[in-house]
């Protein structure tokens, strides 16, 4: 194979820059070229760590002096590497046309022409002479051995999605029972006592309920961690075929509908179709960007350098099936045996906007023009490379079919050149006819060529993605901004597309919006500041509702000045209508896609009025019988629809005409889809009952709460407490309701970081927000309770907390003894009142109240004569005297003179004397 230079010049004046790509552990500084999004740039960066290094023996790598900087060099070694495969089977003849070859590959890269599907970086390759390859996996609808199969292949999948959830529940539910134990800080005894472990109790009934035995939550007490690591449920398309006359007649066919609910089958009424579809994994893939080749090829150029990119990346493909792996040997044995490529179209779309057409009739017609190009060049390829390789092993049992698809296409040429430009058509229909010849003699060397290729990553490597109204564009400090599509921009005059970007992306104001204006809101009592706040908002929100939403506008202001109180969306409280609120959030925001646009300028009209995914699904049909295989794009249903549905919906596809369908059903919302009752316990057998006397029994209706916040008053009582945890100082303030119920706290470290004092803040804030919403102490006490990390230790300044396990740990202590009298959680006894009651009996021991009544609280109502008596208060010990063998003391005059050593000591003044001599 010869190739001559065609895109190696236009490549080499391509401007590249330093670029810092994101890695999964560093970031490195790369050449890219100035048109590529880093996003694109990080794409081709994942493609290349994919690649296999490995050369045919004996061989060194083909030196490419294009593009040598670009990516570290990785795509210019690609190349190099395949031109090495391609000279060690055959392909080329020497070294001259294998450089030139790897050098077209990759300047056709950089100028964003094509770009390779990703591959195996290792696994299994097979020489062409495998011997008796394995066939398709096609089930035939007809035959009830593969009724049978597909049946046995739906019921596996059901038990294996059903035994994976429950597995993942059971193993959730006794991690919980691990979790209880280890946050326990006591005896392992206790810790593993559902009796006396509340928290593990609770846990283990959930296991039990998630159908986790005993036995498993008895060794998940003890320690042993359950983890279950399913392997990912195999997505393996299943591919039938059915006669389509009975098929398409039959009001039902339960069996397809059942599978079609899966989103893995694919139903073909063709067996060539089936067998292409079956095989279409194991192509070796690549994508051709025509609005990028349109512009870089103008007019009658472009369909001979359409039909060279074709060439080019056709003997592409075919090196890569030789030097590329497989997952396993029958794949591997396949994919040998039938040699499929693929070469997607994309951008199709835009290339017909930037023709001048668009996606009607005759625009398709033109799309097909260009599938017949490719196609036919392609096909045209593959018999010069069976000339000098000899066909794949199942090519002579495909030609029949292949000479019979040829035919049909020169067929559909011929009708479209009254419609389509003459130069594409005729080309087309010229390479047709010179591929069939070729085939008649040679044979082909591929047994399938598609020309529809789904793959995202592919299309982002491409800079290629689906047509859409609107495009996410980066700019040049690498942020993304939403604008309208570029090939929409490129179809209209400067004043249609502002009035269409405007339609599409909003005003991102109020300001004269239909509905809702700042007239309006004034009236409701929106100040100046208020609307500043909301028109800010409005150029990062996606919702209307979120531009006045607790984040922009201040609550006290919603509930003092509007009235509003309780959580919810703000405008419809206000009592605007929805209509008014649609059109406002329309003006402000815009619209999904430019659908029932008025303005919309006429040529234009009706592509604009049709989704996008329905103009891409038009344009790969009309592309679909150039292609060796069919279309198999999913037609979304709901995901409520039942077997029947899906069984109508494959008849009529059948009645259609369609060469293959897939119904792909839509995600099912998250969350719970039932709204169960409570149901009663099963009533007792009337001689149960009978044989138990009745008793009386206390039954207590559980009311719903209202889940509002709960507001403190402005004015409200505390306390304050200082301590130190490990030498480090927390100051702990609370809130109260006037019912006594705690409602909020504060927390304050001192010298400590800023980080960790703002978090502790935060933390403060989250706790005092869901004790304002009716989350219960308890269940804060017994969640932080035992958390053990640092700071951490002994606890001065508290009268009932000794030591804690963490900042946490001290802090839910507290406030449990504080204000939930859980005595248990003290670990400084206090000390206890004397028998009478009034401690020794002494009036200096009362202590006034006004060391725990806020003066400022009270504002002098408390009276100035109220005591409290002592409690909670710690006296020094007693030292115990001994008078035994005591002199009296010269200086006081106690029997408290004792020996210490060589001295005497008095154990009442503490004066001391030596032995024989006065102190």
């Amino acid at each position: 194979m010869r190739f001559a230079p065609r895109f190696i010049e236009p490549a080499s004046l391509i401007a590249t820059g330093p670029r810092w790509v994101e890695r999964s552990d560093s970031v490195v500084e790369m050449i890219a070229p100035d048109g590529w999004s880093d996003a694109r740039v990080e794409a081709w960066m994942d493609w290349a760590d994919g690649l296999p290094q490995d050369l045919p023996t004996g061989m060194a790598a083909e030196t490419v002096s294009l593009g040598l900087e670009v990516l570290g060099g990785r795509i210019s070694g690609w190349a190099g590497r395949l031109a090495v495969w391609g000279r060690s089977t055959g392909v080329f003849a020497g070294a001259a046309d294998a450089r030139t070859f790897a050098e077209e590959l990759t300047a056709s890269v950089l100028l964003g022409l094509a770009a390779p599907a990703r591959g195996l970086k290792d696994g299994v390759r097979l020489p062409a002479s495998i011997g008796a390859p394995p066939a398709a996996t096609v089930l035939d609808l007809e035959e009830a051995s593969d009724i049978k199969a597909l049946t046995a292949a739906l019921d596996g999948r059901r038990a294996a999605k059903l035994a994976e959830s429950a597995a993942e529940a059971a193993a959730r539910a006794l991690s919980g029972v691990a979790a209880a134990v280890d946050r326990c800080e006591g005896p392992r005894g206790d810790c593993g006592d559902p009796a006396r472990n509340p928290a593990l109790a609770r846990a283990a009934a959930a296991a039990r309920r998630a159908g986790a035995s005993d036995l498993d939550i008895l060794r998940a007490i003890d320690g042993e961690r359950i983890v279950i690591d399913f392997p990912p449920l195999p997505v393996e398309r299943i591919v039938a075929v059915a006669d389509r006359a009975p098929f398409a007649a039959a009001t039902e066919a339960g069996l397809a509908g059942r599978a079609a609910l899966t989103g893995d089958l694919i139903l073909t009424f063709d067996a060539a179709d089936a067998r292409a579809v079956a095989d279409q994994p194991l192509a070796a893939a690549c994508a051709l960007n025509l609005p990028v080749l349109a512009a870089l090829a103008e007019g009658a150029e472009f369909a001979p350098a359409l039909e060279a990119l074709t060439r080019l990346w056709t003997t592409a493909l075919e090196i890569e099936l030789t030097s590329g792996f497989s997952a396993t040997v029958d794949q591997a044995r396949r994919r040998q045996a039938v040699r499929p490529v693929a070469l997607g179209l994309a951008g199709a779309a835009e290339w017909l906007l930037a023709q001048g057409l668009v996606p009607d009739e005759r625009g398709q017609a033109a799309l097909a023009a260009v599938a017949g190009v490719v196609s036919a060049g392609a096909a045209l390829t593959a018999c010069e490379l069976t000339e000098a390789l000899g066909p794949c092993p199942e090519g002579p049992a495909l030609a029949g079919e292949a000479l019979d698809a040829l035919q049909r296409r020169q067929g559909l040429l011929a009708a479209l050149d009254a419609r389509q430009p003459a130069p594409l058509a005729a080309h087309a229909a010229k390479l047709t006819a010179a591929a069939r010849k070729a085939m008649k003699r040679d044979g082909r060397r591929h047994g399938s060529i598609s020309l529809l290729v789904d793959d995202a990553e592919l299309a982002l490597r491409l800079g290629a993605p689906a047509f859409a109204h609107a495009a996410v564009l980066e700019t040049a400090d690498g942020a993304v901004e939403r604008h309208l599509s570029p090939a929409l921009v490129a179809a209209m005059d400067e004043a249609d597309a502002a009035a269409a970007e405007r339609r599409l992306l909003g005003r991102r104001t109020l300001v004269e919006a239909p509905g809702v204006d700042h007239d309006i809101l004034r009236a409701f009592g929106f100040t100046d500041a208020e609307l500043e706040s909301v028109e800010i908002a409005l150029a990062q929100v996606e919702r209307l509702e979120d531009a006045f939403g607790p984040l922009v506008l201040d609550p006290g202001y919603v509930r003092d000045v509007l009235g509003i109180e309780g959580a919810g969306p703000l405008l419809p409280r206000l009592g605007l209508s929805a209509d008014a609120l649609a059109a406002a959030e329309a003006y402000a925001l815009g619209h999904a896609d430019l659908s029932g646009w008025d303005d919309a300028p006429a040529v234009l009209a009706e592509t604009l009025n049709r989704a996008p995914a329905e103009i891409e699904r038009d344009l790969r049909r009309a592309m679909e019988p150039f292609s060796d295989t069919p279309d198999i794009t999913p037609d979304a249903v709901s995901w409520r629809a039942t077997a029947a549905e899906t069984s109508a919906l494959l008849a009529a596809a059948a009645s259609e005409g369609r060469r293959a369908v897939r119904l792909l059903p839509d995600a099912a919302p998250s969350g719970t889809l039932l709204d169960l009752p409570e149901l009663d316990a099963a009533p007792r057998r009337p001689e149960a009952a009978a044989e138990v006397p009745p008793t009386e029994k206390i039954v207590e209706r559980v009311v719903e709460r209202d889940r509002t916040r709960r507001k403190l008053p402005d004015r409200r009582k505390g306390y304050i407490q200082k301590a130190a945890v490990g030498g480090h100082k927390v100051y702990i303030h609370t809130g109260e309701y006037d019912d006594g119920e705690l409602g909020e706290i504060f927390i304050d470290m001192h010298k400590e970081g800023a980080a960790f004092r703002s978090l502790m803040n935060n933390f403060a804030i989250a706790i005092s927000i869901g004790l304002q919403y009716g989350v219960p102490l308890d269940e804060f006490v017994d969640a932080f309770v035992f958390t053990r990390f640092e700071p951490a230790g002994r606890v001065t300044g508290n009268d009932r907390v000794g030591s804690a396990t963490s900042i946490l740990d001290y802090i839910f202590r507290e406030l449990g003894v504080s204000y939930l009298d859980r005595t248990e959680l003290a670990n400084a006894d206090a000390e206890p009142l004397d028998a009478d009651g009034l401690g020794a009996g002494k009036a200096d021991e009362l202590v006034p109240a006004a060391h725990f009544i806020s003066k400022g609280f009270a504002r002098g109502a408390a009276p100035d004569n109220l005591v409290v008596l002592p409690f909670g208060k710690r006296e020094p010990e007693a030292r115990v005297v001994s008078v035994a063998n005591a002199d009296a003391c010269p200086a006081c005059g106690d029997f408290t003179l004792q020996q210490r050593g060589a001295v005497r000591v008095c154990d009442s003044c503490g004066a001391a004397e030596t032995a024989g001599h006065g102190s």
